[in-house]
């Protein structure tokens, strides 16, 4: 998208920053490196088919993307990763989402796995109460894998446990995963809303929204996975009958008209599996219109 690159976090002046996160917490030797890791560049490199400039008309959006108005857009940058400590990306990672909250910057991420969430989730503390709605095939609220405890199969588990997230709503559960009937009955009896793809399909987008609070702050995190593979299908794990391109723009659009979505999150793109780019494109997609919805909820307007 051309946004200017900003790497120190400390001077930060912006309304949105940009991060990727390639690096999550693996579960052996061979996930310390794994595809996902490329997505940020991947998406990155798609953006330059995604929009031919800031003054283009966007019929998703519903006009150009800033509407007229003074908005700062910055790229930051990725966490990098220390061979040598591999929990030191997630400990730089918080770090920098805390720096960007500071700044008054909403934070957009492109992982990664679904690990890399969780120092965001910490980063948010300030924030709180906070509702945590998540897009996804799978329920990811598994303790702990090999005795990794903040792997992509425990995001949801992980923010469970902190007190700034007070509901949850899982939203395009289907098919299997790594959720066994203990990990199902630990999510219904902390209370998160799950709602199924067939739920979602039958009743709508609308329906969900109702169940969320006006007024609140939300953090989207979204698993490539949860969307349909027929337009997301660089996945490792594809499944029929996700959520559709639509509805996650009405998701996103619908929340920012309800309260402030403080942050969002793409991940589990796995670029090498990518068809014509459309995965990564659809990822851009989303990233612009929730950026275009934040706009016209009036998140950045200045006072003079």
């Amino acid at each position: 998208m051309d946004f200017p690159l900003v790497t120190d976090l400390g001077a930060l002046r912006a309304d949105i920053a940009i991060i990727g996160m390639p690096y999550g917490d693996p579960y052996s030797p061979e996930e310390m490196t794994n595809d996902q890791s490329n997505a940020p560049t991947a998406v990155r490199r798609a953006s330059q088919t995604i929009s031919l400039g800031l003054d283009r008309w966007d019929f998703d959006i519903g006009g150009t993307l800033f509407d007229g108005k003074d908005i700062v857009v910055v790229d930051v940058g990725d966490i990098a990763a220390d061979p040598k400590d591999l929990k030191a990306h997630y400990c730089k990672a918080q770090a920098a989402i805390r720096n960007i909250v500071k700044a008054g910057a909403m934070p957009i991420t492109i992982g990664g796995d679904h690990g890399v969430p969780i120092p965001i989730f910490r980063a948010l503390d300030t924030l709180g109460p906070l509702t945590l709605v998540h897009i996804d095939a799978h329920l990811d609220w598994r303790d702990e894998v090999n005795g990794v405890r903040e792997g992509y199969s425990s995001p949801i588990r992980r923010a469970s446990e902190m007190n700034h997230f007070d509901r949850i709503i899982q939203i395009g559960m289907r098919g299997q995963g790594s959720a066994r009937a203990e990990e199902v009955h630990a999510a219904s009896a902390y209370g998160a809303r799950i709602v199924t793809a067939e739920e979602l399909h039958e009743t709508g987008v609308a329906a969900v929204l109702k169940e969320i609070a006006d007024g609140g702050r939300y953090y989207l995190t979204i698993d490539a996975d949860g969307m349909d593979p027929s337009q997301m299908p660089a996945v490792l794990a594809p499944a029929p009958g996700g959520v559709t391109y639509h509805q996650a723009l009405a998701l996103i659009k619908g929340l920012c008209r309800k309260g402030r979505l403080v942050g969002m999150d793409i991940v589990e793109i796995a670029p090498s599996r990518d068809v014509h780019n459309i995965t990564c494109i659809t990822a851009g997609y989303l990233i612009l219109n929730a950026i275009g919805a934040a706009v016209r909820a009036g998140y950045f307007e200045r006072q003079n």
